[in-house]
């Protein structure tokens, strides 16, 4: 392996940007283990490209430009170094000692965010606000709640400048948004799943910076993504469900190029009609095999495109191990989808709901399949997160070490 397929990705868009997905707290243990499994004489050359990643400078080549979170990674970020943050989760109990278990939870959670955006914060400086964001999500289980969502907002936002406060795509999300642009305040629309939900928020952003400028709101550092979530739109069983009830069996392969379809759409959306928010590529999957070559679509046929892909270690991984068998050409994200499949999947009112651009009102995002089970996902990470908040304040209640 010549060059890392992050540098071949890069090189296909100079202005593309890629994005870590995880809390940059657990990037080490990721790169050690990846150094471990690889063969003997591979080690030293995989550990330098890896660690090339992490490389806070501007104008390195094929690092990362900024970072994406959500609950559950901020909650395996929590667990997975429980020495730190328990010890974390004492001092606040200390500094506070009224604080309840959701509110110490929170206060621990935008803990998360901040040692985040402090990792990226030189990359932010030396690029002038261009790149080193690290996005932090509202509570997901205030979706619903306008209101509440701009009163933390503001709270997120102001944990550091480097701070991207993560909105949802909601009925609510979207009103949200325009305020919080209003503001200046640099945004990721989150548990966004389709077309409409895609061009709202853009609509959004779009007449919050205008709202902005006429209130002489500075906004010369603020930026907008929109993150389109592929695996979580196409992975619902609904849609599945739907197209048996018309006699239509969808292969993976169907699925792959539906999720695809509606990418690219979107990215020709947003271009095309000039908006100001970046498109965001989300829950990534590798596959299929194609004529015995492992292959990864999701990122394979978007090449090209001037977006951000927000990379996990889960796709990471598939992907430098791989290694050059992976094919990244500039013009991919140009290239329609196949029409059988996408023709089949769009004889379900899911389909049309996530492909067509009038496919669905502001009033019916809460409803779609994929928000409500992405919603709750992250709603039960909030929740867990509180638990283990909990679990330690008791523990540390019954061990003497707090009041009793």
């Amino acid at each position: 392996m010549t060059k890392s397929p992050i540098d071949r990705l890069q090189e296909t868009n100079h202005l593309a940007e890629i994005w870590w997905d995880s809390s940059p707290l657990v990037f080490d243990a990721w790169r050690d283990e990846m150094v471990a499994a690889a063969a003997h004489d591979q080690r030293d050359g995989l550990r330098r490209q890896l660690e090339r990643l992490m490389d806070p400078r501007e104008g390195a080549d094929a690092h990362f430009r900024g970072c994406t979170t959500n609950p559950p990674l901020s909650l395996i970020a929590v667990k997975s170094n429980p020495a730190l943050w328990n010890e974390r989760i004492e001092q606040l109990a200390e500094l506070d000692p009224g604080l309840s278990a959701p509110a110490l939870a929170w206060a621990l959670y935008k803990d998360v965010i901040r040692r985040g955006a402090e990792a990226f914060r030189p990359l932010y400086e030396a690029s002038g606000g261009r790149y080193g964001f690290v996005s932090g999500q509202l509570d997901p289980r205030v979706s619903t709640a306008a209101d509440t969502m701009l009163e933390q907002a503001r709270e997120v936002s102001a944990l550091a400048p480097n701070v991207m406060v993560k909105i949802p795509a909601s009925t609510q999300g979207i009103e949200a948004l325009r305020a919080v642009t209003a503001e200046g305040i640099p945004t990721n629309v989150t548990t966004c799943f389709t077309v409409p939900q895609v061009l709202e928020a853009a609509r959004a952003a779009r007449a919050g910076l205008a709202i902005a400028a006429k209130n002489g709101v500075d906004t010369s550092r603020w930026r907008a993504v929109i993150t389109l979530m592929l695996a979580r739109l196409t992975e619902r069983p609904a849609l599945i469900e739907q197209a048996r009830e018309r006699g239509i069996e969808l292969s993976a392969v169907d699925l792959k190029w539906f999720g695809l379809a509606v990418f690219k759409r979107s990215y020709q959306l947003l271009r095309d009609g000039g908006f100001p928010s970046k498109l965001l590529l989300c829950s990534v999957r590798p596959g299929p095999v194609v004529g015995g070559r492992p292959a990864f679509w999701d990122v394979e046929q978007v090449a090209g495109a001037d977006i951000v892909y927000t990379l996990p270690p889960y796709a990471l991984t598939p992907m430098f191990r791989t290694g050059d068998s992976l094919e990244f050409h500039s013009d991919a994200i140009d290239q329609p989808v196949p029409g059988d499949s996408l023709t089949r999947v769009l004889q379900t009112p899911y389909g049309i709901q996530s492909y067509d651009p009038n496919g669905m009102s502001r009033d019916q995002f809460d409803q779609h399949p994929a928000t409500v089970y992405t919603v709750a996902e992250f709603s039960k990470s909030a929740s867990g997160l509180e638990d283990y908040v909990a679990a330690r304040l008791a523990g540390r209640t019954n061990d003497g070490t707090g009041p009793g």
